[in-house]
């Protein structure tokens, strides 16, 4: 018996990770694409005239254990892998491609939407189900159903290749980055290096039975060192294998997976009727079209690059007059930056560590939910896991009703990419009257405990923990008739506001002393570093917007333009990178070949959304400044338009009826200090 081909027999029906073996999923997916084909036929063999019910509604309900078990499977693949489960999304992957593809090349299907769409304004539509049916009908015309037949092969075959690449993008990065390791026998090679860093770096050795300390490219590791360690060649050593993923010209270089899935991508587009990938992806985004997004991308480097020159030649001066640096590299950033913050406002993350250990902080979090929208979180252990250092919660609202299920894991190990995401297990939807609610997850790679220390988080840690958290209070709060319109199911230029909204109560003292307590006393965070926290989050923004804003162009120089002509990889990066270029260029590295974000993750032609997102995120909380940072009015409203509604409306309207007029560019600029408040 198989457990994944029916409705799960769990508590809250959540995944039942302990009962699942790797050798379950490729039956079971092969079994339920087979099952879903059946429930199109049977859309498309009713003999009753095609109505929003019998056709619309029935497809968006189709698939429903399909897609929870490839949710289960793909996530496991990011937070949980191994050479059995990749080798199984290899096989897979194709095939949900392939069914992909047989749904919306399905002409019998696509003439009964077509006939919904093509009579909708008779049909007394609400706004939702007009959506829906929008966004059907254009899944099949921009993708392929109005292609003539021997066209539509071409795309199966492009969309076959190109999710075979992505998945074998993935795994070179994941392979590289688990494969260095930088081993260290001599103490004075630690110099530098905070105590709780180097009891990591201890433990991380003992654990590979080896002698010495032992640094590696997961993030808790890699941060500290570039931020703290004294010996600049270990540094550059650190750095240089950082750059080098994905670009060692050995079994793991992608190279060439990244030049073949731009140039299919694009392919794919002109097949399509789209002059570019950009084209094809912004059709569906807020910024509508590229030439909007590089408008957009130009006009922040304006106003950020000569701020950006400035504190770089700052830097510059700091580190002449400090160590006698000639010339500043990408390795020597960091760390030059740290000390010369702790001598502009006396702060430094080892300061602040004390005061941000992760249970008090993720509690903290829950209680900011809790004054905001009237959420509880309550651990629960009867919630199956896929792995030990997973929590589990129950989340209900002031009524006692259940609002969600929330995964937390949040600590690097072998089987998780870099990074940290937020995902779902299980969307939310409304069905014969009853309200399915969500199971959503966060996954972080924070600095672990050690023998001495629980895990103390750096500021960094916080912010990203509360931007994870913002985008899992848009999946918990979804409340939306249809999953695919369901909670964070919007325009990926809008998809960031709930996340980078979250991370400004890290900055308020009314929030800090919810959860900033010094892990040994108790102490509430003294409001002297809160101030100093304040002044210092403009530090570098120059060059922190510069930094972004680079990766964004680099993004639309991929996707934005016809990439037949790109020989060369590194060679393109840096040219794309010209403008925006602050450190002399390391000829090992490469960006583009570990750039996870946009050939493996969603952000292809949309890294730009971030940027995007802080404009609407720093107009947002300029209201809830105005207000108070916990006025529940501001924040029913916030979750009433935004949180709860999905993508069931465009998300300007959503935005107006939350603000009540169209967001304010100058409200980031302000922030960042790019210009006078």
């Amino acid at each position: 018996m198989n457990i994944l081909l029916n409705p799960f027999q769990t508590p809250f029906t959540t995944a039942p990770f302990s009962e699942i073996k790797n050798e379950d999923f490729l039956p079971a997916i092969t079994s339920l694409i087979e099952e879903t084909k059946a429930e199109i036929n049977a859309i498309t063999s009713n003999p009753e005239v095609p109505t929003y019910k019998n056709t619309i509604e029935a497809l968006e309900f189709s698939g429903v254990q399909l897609d929870r078990v490839t949710s289960i499977f793909f996530n496991l693949n990011s937070a949980e892998t191994n050479d059995a489960i990749q080798k199984i999304a290899q096989e897979v992957s194709p095939l949900l491609s392939e069914f992909g593809n047989d749904i919306t090349l399905n002409e019998a299907l696509f003439k009964r939407v077509k006939l919904i769409y093509d009579t909708r304004d008779s049909l007394s539509l609400n706004a939702e189900q007009m959506m829906l049916l929008e966004k059907q009908y254009k899944s099949f015309s921009r993708n392929g159903a109005l292609l003539a037949e021997d066209k539509k092969q071409t795309l199966r075959d492009l969309d076959k290749d190109l999710s075979k690449l992505s998945l074998s993008f993935g795994e070179n990065v994941l392979a590289e980055t688990n494969a260095f390791e930088m081993l260290i026998t001599d103490e004075d090679d630690l110099s530098g290096l905070p105590e709780g860093a180097k009891e990591a770096a201890k433990q991380l050795a003992e654990s590979k039975d080896k002698d010495g300390w032992l640094i590696n490219l997961d993030y808790p590791s890699y941060i500290p060192f570039m931020t703290y360690a004294d010996n600049r060649e270990l540094r550059k050593k650190l750095a240089i294998a950082f750059g080098q993923r994905g670009f060692g010209n050995n079994e793991f270089d992608n190279q060439d997976i990244v030049l073949n899935i731009v140039k299919k991508r694009y392919q794919r587009a002109n097949l399509l009727g789209y002059k570019t990938h950009a084209n094809f992806v912004l059709e569906e985004r807020m910024a509508k079209t590229p030439e909007n997004v590089s408008e957009f991308l130009n006009e922040l480097l304006d106003k950020a690059k000569p701020a950006a020159l400035g504190e770089l030649k700052d830097l510059e001066d700091f580190a002449k007059a400090l160590d006698n640096i000639d010339r500043l590299e990408k390795w020597d950033s960091g760390y030059y930056a740290e000390k010369l913050k702790q001598k502009l406002f006396d702060l430094d993350d080892e300061k602040l560590k004390p005061y941000f250990q992760l249970e008090n902080v993720t509690n903290g979090a829950f209680k900011i939910a809790e004054k905001l929208y009237g959420l509880h979180f309550e651990e629960v252990d009867t919630i199956d896991k896929y792995h030990e250092e997973v929590s589990t919660y129950k989340v209900t609202n002031d009524n006692g009703d259940l609002v969600s299920i929330f995964y937390a894991d949040f600590f690097p190990r072998a089987g998780k990419r870099n990074g940290a995401w937020m995902t779902v297990y299980k969307s939310q939807y409304i069905k014969n009257n009853e309200n399915s609610r969500p199971h959503i997850s966060i996954v972080c790679n924070f600095t672990k405990p050690t023998k001495s220390k629980p895990s103390l988080l750096t500021f960094n840690e916080v912010t990203t923990l509360f931007h994870e958290f913002g985008h899992a209070l848009h999946g918990m709060l979804a409340n939306t008739t249809y999953p695919s319109l369901s909670g964070t199911s919007v325009f990926w230029d809008f998809v960031e506001l709930p996340s980078q909204v979250m991370e400004n109560w890290c900055f308020e003292k009314e929030a800090l002393e919810l959860f900033a307590t010094h892990y040994k006393t108790g102490e509430v965070i003294p409001m002297e570093l809160v101030s100093k926290i304040k002044e210092s989050a403009t530090f570098h923004e120059g060059m922190q917007t510069l930094r972004q804003i680079s990766f964004g162009l680099l993004d639309m120089s991929w996707h934005g333009q016809d990439p037949s002509a790109i020989e060369h990889v590194k060679v393109h990066e840096s040219e794309a990178f010209e403008n925006t270029k602050l450190y002399p260029d390391v000829a090992e590295n490469c960006m583009s070949t570990a750039f996870s974000h946009i050939f493996q993750g969603g952000y292809s032609a949309g890294y730009y959304s971030y940027k995007w997102a802080e404009v609407l995120d720093a107009d947002a909380f300029e209201y809830f400044k105005e207000a108070g940072i916990f006025n529940k009015e501001v924040a029913t409203k916030f979750k009433d338009n935004v949180l709860s509604q999905g993508g069931t409306v465009d998300p300007m309207t959503l935005y107006k009826r939350f603000r009540g007029k169209e967001p304010q560019p100058e409200a980031l600029l302000r922030r960042a200090g790019l210009i006078k408040k």
